[in-house]
């Protein structure tokens, strides 16, 4: 009987959970309701997952509080989609009720859930219940159970405990009517579950391959732009990246303080401030200053210096001989408010540009951004106030948790959930006005918008009385499916006629990369037939996977 365990027991829990996941990944993806070509559930969770899991497996004998802050960081940076953000947060809170514990018993396990559950609800807007949320709580709730029961075996613990959670899983389409009807179970749910079935089997000590792939996405300073610059006259010539251990409180005025010193010393500084590490990236002509201020905060690690003047003449000089011309990075000039767009195509890419985005994310429904890309954008955009316009709700919540990590610039989350929103929020934006006001107009403006999408179906549902076969065509709407079919153009058009009402008057169509623009013309003409009322604009999207996208207002 075995009534505890410890770090390095717990570190292989979880890279074999990580493992079991990523191998389970597809099979997850296949559960998501609509049955679109989308990475999504399966994707975004091992993506998360295994930014942690190769920070875990470079530890050789991790302690419970190194151990924890690998997961917590690793995970947190790391996170993608929904599905992605809410599993960081559990394993945030679960890491942070256990990481001062030398080892962990049946009671301790029952804190940490409680902890890692009430985190992850608090991650999330408006929590609905049938989700991997309901299936965490459904494993703290047997947990807790019979931690009350005086359990203390941990093998009859985690088998319980893993079995309730799966019965739960199993109740979740009896919680959401749209799960039912497509006959599947929560795919963030069942995510989950892999997770906690593949950390039991090494727990049982079953024979796992622990090893971590090498381009498995890590998390480790990624946030940071160490592009070297092409300048010949490079101002600061050592790029200067490490990791403070905090042996004090780290307040924000400790971090104002530190940030103000390195800008005195340097420039290009990130300071990203992570419960009780920090992280530190400065160019400067002087690194030992930067490392003797750190110091006053506590121990330091990951240790890295560059000397960007030599590396620079060393990249000239295979440049040079490879016949290739060094290209020139301008830094972008400081401006008061900046925008980021998530887009995917290179149409749509060029609509956000030319309304003033000044930095383009790619990314939507077949990659999710993950909070890492998130605060590699923040840093590039050199600007006082800068708004994020995910175009996509399954990105919000990374967006978010961006935000929350970022204290030297005023972020602003525009909740657009689709490409047309994110369109008429950048129109509705008024420079003169105050940015609270402008965040009100811009959150008005996006609600009038309605949106459609076509794309395709990747395997045989039913789904709201439809009856859909895999490789037919559909036209989604805000709220579901609206059209279904063999032909994408008659598709499309069905799709616009259940989206209209009288009081709309302006129909925007953006073609994808597989749509030609003859055919797109063709629809254009038949709409306009149909509704001779309407403004109607065409437009080259290039989007992948979805062949048009439109917009009505």
């Amino acid at each position: 009987m075995t009534n505890t365990i410890d770090a390095k027991i717990l570190a292989k829990m979880f890279l074999a959970g990580a493992k079991n996941l990523e191998s389970k990944k597809e099979w997850i993806n296949d559960l998501n309701v609509f049955p679109v070509p989308d990475g999504d559930t399966g994707t975004n969770m091992t993506l998360t997952i295994m930014s942690a899991a190769k920070e875990v497996a470079a530890m050789k004998n991790p302690d419970m509080m190194s151990l924890c802050k690998a997961i917590s960081s690793g995970s947190l940076r790391g996170a993608r989609g929904n599905s992605g953000v809410i599993l960081s947060q559990l394993f945030r809170g679960f890491t942070k009720s256990i990481r001062e514990k030398q080892e962990l018993s049946v009671p301790i396990i029952a804190d940490a859930l409680e902890k890692a559950v009430e985190t992850a609800y608090k991650a999330v807007m408006k929590p609905k219940e049938g989700t991997i949320l309901t299936v965490a709580k459904g494993a703290y709730t047997k947990a807790r159970e019979l931690s009350n029961e005086g359990c203390t075996d941990l093998s009859a613990f985690f088998e319980q405990v893993i079995a309730y959670a799966d019965e739960v899983l199993l109740q979740t389409p009896e919680m959401l009517p749209v799960l039912k009807q497509a006959g599947v179970v929560d795919s963030g749910g069942q995510g989950l579950m892999q997770v906690l079935k593949g950390a039991y089997d090494a727990f049982l000590g079953k024979d796992i391959d622990f090893s971590i792939p090498a381009d498995a996405p890590k998390a480790a300073f990624q946030g940071v732009n160490t592009v070297m610059q092409e300048e010949v006259d490079i101002k600061f010539g050592y790029c200067t990246e490490f990791i403070i251990m905090l042996n004090r409180n780290f307040n924000i005025k400790n971090e104002m303080d530190f940030k103000d010193y390195l800008e005195s010393i340097g420039d290009s500084i990130v300071v990203v401030a992570d419960d009780d590490v920090v992280k530190v990236h400065v160019h400067t002509n002087d690194p030992g200053l930067a490392i003797q201020r750190a110091l006053k905060y506590g121990a330091l690690s990951n240790l890295k210096i560059d000397n960007m003047r030599l590396e620079h003449q060393e990249k000239l000089f295979r440049e040079n001989a490879a016949g290739e011309t060094a290209k020139e990075e301008t830094p972008m000039p400081h401006k008061e408010t900046g925008f980021i767009a998530v887009s995917a195509g290179e149409g749509i890419n060029e609509i956000f540009k030319g309304l003033g985005v000044d930095y383009i994310i790619e990314g939507g429904q077949t990659m999710n951004p993950s909070t890492e890309d998130m605060l590699n954008a923040i840093e590039k955009v050199n600007a006082d106030h800068v708004f994020i316009l995910p175009n996509n709700k399954n990105i919000i919540l990374a967006a978010n948790q961006a935000k929350m990590m970022v204290e030297d610039k005023n972020i602003i989350v525009v909740p657009t959930k689709t490409v047309p929103q994110g369109i008429t929020a950048i129109i509705n934006y008024v420079p003169d006005l105050p940015i609270e006001e402008n965040v009100e107009n811009m959150e008005r403006e996006i609600g009038n918008v309605k949106t459609g999408q076509v794309t395709y179906a990747v395997r045989d549902t039913m789904i709201e009385d439809k009856e859909i076969k895999e490789g037919d065509y559909m036209g989604i709407g805000d709220e579901g499916i609206l059209s279904v079919g063999g032909m994408v153009t008659d598709v499309t058009f069905e799709m616009i006629c259940e989206m209209m009402n009288e009081d709309l008057e302006l129909i925007s169509i953006y073609y994808g990369e597989e749509i030609s623009e003859e055919d797109a013309q063709q629809l254009k003409d038949r709409v306009e037939e149909r509704f001779p009322e309407c403004d109607l604009e065409l437009q080259y999207g290039g989007q992948p996977i979805y062949y048009y996208i439109v917009s009505i207002e």
